[in-house]
């Protein structure tokens, strides 16, 4: 039985493909909650099958928000986000006090937790020259430039995202500080209790799910809905890791074979930098992924009774 006098929202992270969808369901059952998703990947309407989108069977089996909000047409970024879901959690929490939260995307788990960093604004020429040098030399460049300039941030961000470099870049270069030197500063307190659940398992067991769960959006469709997309590449939403491998092999620079290989190791990847990111936060009661469920319901209920 669960006694709160303070709403608690329960987040659920690790890697991708392990499993955080499913527990994510039994969890909102049991204590009769909504899910808020904070994958960023997955708000965009015309993106189904390459971010992996909970199947129709499981949005119905729980309220989920966040899930395909947005077009990928439209400018959605992280800020925007905390400002949204913290409303939502608002609206949630007046109806239950237990809520759940999902999703593989550090960053934006830590805006809705804890609010986000402190960033200088910076010269928009600097964006501006940025964007042509990836355009004109790729991102290989803009990685070595962060390495060289904040070589904590090129170990922790999504390296394959060039948004995410660039917006690094242009805070290093802007402010002469390391980008990383602005993160972490006291941020703003919630007015509920937060209790992170993370589920992992040995690195063979991850990326044999990875590539499973590739080979499974080939056979569903990854190159049509890719085909699709393929007129808007240039769009921020879709540099992201299942496109941007298929958009070279549609302008012939990849065959497709080796489009679906770099898939599955750029999705292993970036996987491995999801742990290191969420490894570096004390307060994650980690669970092997296949632990019973009532396991972790035991814990999460001790915690909240004990608050």
């Amino acid at each position: 039985m669960i006694k709160t006098n303070k709403n608690t929202l329960i987040t659920i992270v690790g890697p991708t493909a392990i499993g955080k969808t499913a527990l994510s369901i039994k969890l909102a059952n049991h204590f009769k909650s909504d899910i808020i998703s904070c994958d960023s990947r997955q708000f965009f309407q015309e993106m189904t099958i390459g971010t992996a989108v909970p199947e129709t069977n499981e949005l119905a089996a729980a309220e989920h928000h966040f899930i395909q909000n947005r077009s990928i047409f439209e400018e959605y970024n992280v800020g925007t986000f905390e400002r949204d879901a913290l409303q939502k959690l608002d609206d949630l929490f007046a109806k239950n006090p237990v809520q759940v939260m999902v999703g593989g995307s550090g960053l934006y788990v830590d805006a809705v937790l804890k609010g986000l960093d402190y960033f200088p604004e910076v010269d928009s020429k600097i964006r501006e020259k940025l964007t042509i040098q990836l355009q004109e030399d790729g991102i290989k460049t803009l990685q070595e430039k962060l390495k060289e300039l904040d070589i904590d941030t090129y170990n922790t961000i999504a390296i394959d995202n060039p948004h995410r470099i660039m917006r690094a870049l242009e805070v290093c270069i802007g402010s002469g500080t390391p980008y990383s030197t602005y993160k972490n500063k006291p941020k703003s307190t919630r007015n509920f209790n937060s209790i992170k659940i993370g589920l992992t398992a040995d690195r063979e067991t991850i990326y044999n799910r990875i590539n499973q769960r590739v080979e499974n959006m080939t056979a569903n469709g990854l190159l049509e809905e890719a085909k699709e997309l393929y007129p808007n590449k240039k769009l921020n939403a879709l540099q992201t890791v299942g496109y941007r491998e298929l958009f070279s092999f549609f302008d012939g620079v990849f065959t497709k074979e080796f489009a679906i290989s770099e898939i599955k190791k750029n999705t292993r990847r970036f996987a491995k930098r999801q742990l290191t990111w969420f490894r570096k936060d004390e307060e994650i009661l980690w669970f092997d992924y296949q632990t019973n469920i009532n396991e972790i319901i035991s814990k999460i209920s001790d915690k909240i009774n004990n608050v």
